[in-house]
């Protein structure tokens, strides 16, 4: 079995493999050559602390991980979240990806986060499944968004409304989270 926990400085190096694992292999992310550590380091650095970071845990091992980051930097943007999430291939269809949606997206939702969206490559059918099963509905496509791999790639953008009316007051992860641990 696996838990859900806040990831820690100490997890990047595992979040990273995944990462680069999904970049060398799939469209699933659109890098096309392995990430630095650095920059990753430098990106939980700048948004953890408003932006959470988990990671899906069996026994010592990373077996996948989900994040928010910011949508754009100007104001109006401020409770608009992206989300993203990867499950090592081997834990693929055990429920860990649902399980980091089910602890990130109420995470977010008591942050005071209003719109959650999601970029997902048009030839990614399991990834538009989680995101649907999770609330997410599809609201427009990028065509020839990306070149992976020999070929143009659409991506899909998926949104989840959590709350109406205005918005109030974005609060830190650490204010909101609670440690149960279980999936």
């Amino acid at each position: 079995m696996f838990s859900i926990d806040r990831a820690a400085r100490a997890d990047l190096e595992g979040i990273l493999a995944l990462a680069n694992w999904a970049a060398d292999n799939t469209t699933a992310n659109f890098a096309t050559s392995p990430e630095s550590l650095d920059d990753w380091t430098a990106s939980y650095d700048g948004t953890h602390q408003r932006y959470p970071w988990l990671v899906a845990r069996e026994s010592d091992r990373i077996v996948g991980f989900a994040k928010a980051s910011p949508h754009r930097a100007r104001g109006a943007y401020a409770w608009t979240a992206e989300v993203s999430v990867y499950v090592h291939p081997e834990s693929h269809r055990r429920g860990v990806g649902r399980a980091l949606y089910a602890r990130l997206i109420p995470t977010l939702r008591d942050q005071g986060y209003v719109t959650l969206l999601a970029g997902i490559t048009t030839s990614n059918p399991v990834s538009q499944r989680l995101h649907e099963v999770a609330g997410f509905v599809r609201c427009g496509t990028l065509r020839r968004a990306g070149w992976k791999f020999g070929q143009w790639h659409d991506v899909g953008w998926w949104e989840l409304q959590l709350r109406d009316g205005a918005p109030k007051p974005l609060r830190c992860v650490a204010d909101v989270w609670l440690d149960a641990s279980s999936p």
